[in-house]
């Protein structure tokens, strides 16, 4: 059965390593956040560096996930000083519990609150796209996912919860989902 794979890329408005307070709140936020996450419904797993340092991402050892990469249009830092930007890749069952996750509990309300920390880039700020059982998702994967819908939106093998496709790349729609799932 093929899983979800899920990046998400956001340019932070100060470094990872800045003392003041929203970036704190933000790192305070976000370990409760991956605490609720990883107990929900249909997580499978996320990118975690071997040793986790703060504000350090491009020199991180993450194992079967690759190497870190960003997008072509991030034009912050990459040093631990400088770097300014939150990227997540993870692994889901399917559509409805990814969606559920993100748009409930916790991060929801961080995401209530992503223009206290995050620039707006007139980018997608994730992707979604199909693996099949047992792949492991790259960063590479993510960003050149990411980098394909901003270009030309919505395909099969890089689309949104809202222009979502089935894993056979059918479009799909999260009513239709529901239903599937209901029914089993």
């Amino acid at each position: 059965m093929p899983h979800l794979a899920l990046y998400t890329f956001g340019v932070m408005k100060s470094p990872l390593t800045d003392p003041g307070p929203l970036t704190r709140e933000f790192y305070e936020s976000g370990e409760a956040v991956y605490r609720e996450i990883g107990r929900h419904p249909g997580y499978i797993a996320h990118a975690e560096a071997a040793r986790h340092i703060q504000g350090v991402l491009f020199d991180a050892d993450w194992g079967e996930w690759g190497e870190f990469v960003v997008p072509a249009w991030y034009g912050k830092g990459r040093s631990a000083e400088t770097t300014a930007l939150a990227a997540t890749l993870s692994l889901w069952s399917g559509l409805r519990p990814a969606f559920d996750a993100i748009y409930t509990g916790l991060h929801r309300a961080a995401l209530n609150r992503r223009y206290d920390w995050f620039e707006r880039t007139g980018h997608p700020g994730y992707v979604l796209w199909w693996v099949t059982d047992g792949a492991i998702p790259t960063w590479q994967d993510g960003v050149s996912k990411l980098e394909h819908l901003h270009e030309y939106g919505s395909a099969p093998h890089a689309f949104t919860f809202h222009r979502s496709f089935a894993p056979g790349g059918t479009p799909t729609r999260l009513e239709d989902v529901e239903t599937k799932s209901e029914v089993r």
